[in-house]
């Protein structure tokens, strides 16, 4: 049995007022072959092409994890840093608005979408949506961190996987 959360540091009014803050840097430093590991197990990488990571720990996560298992790595980005032709999703999230990039994807593909830490949701809707919009079907979404304590993710049925649930 893991220990990861012995790990996790909880930052107090981070970004802004009244968010808790999961920081899974020290988790990284101590633990990171073993997280991947973790993250990787209860996916079925048959059904799997690439591995798409959300900026910017989706990318340290999703791309070891689709190194660990042989798959390529899409990234998804924030505004204004991929070039064209790109897709793009506006979203909602606990402290602002963003919008999330890909390059514009030409063949369908099975994909796993990977980011640390799933909260409210707005993130990871919008990317399972901009991955929609670009041919790539979602088939797992992998987190370190599922606070599910704010979505409803589990229970509408959707393929989460998560080591660590609160």
């Amino acid at each position: 049995m893991h220990t990861f959360e012995t790990h996790i540091r909880s930052v107090p009014d981070f970004p802004k007022q009244g968010i808790i803050f999961k920081d899974i840097t020290p988790l990284l430093q101590e633990r990171f072959t073993e997280v991947i590991e973790t993250m990787c197990s209860t996916i079925d990488w048959s059904q799997i092409d690439h591995v798409v990571g959300i900026e910017s720990r989706g990318f340290i996560l999703g791309a070891a994890m689709a190194q660990l298992k042989g798959k390529g790595f899409i990234p998804m980005r924030k505004k204004g840093k991929l070039p064209p032709p790109i897709i793009a999703e506006a979203y909602v999230l606990e402290y602002g608005t963003d919008i999330l990039e890909m390059i514009v994807n030409e063949k369908s593909a099975r994909v796993v979408l990977v980011d640390d830490v799933l909260a409210t949701g707005g993130t990871l809707r919008a990317a399972m949506k901009l991955c929609e919009r670009n041919k790539l079907e979602v088939q797992a979404l992998s987190l370190l961190i599922n606070l599910s304590f704010l979505n409803k993710f589990k229970e509408e049925g959707l393929p989460v996987h998560a080591p660590l649930n609160y």
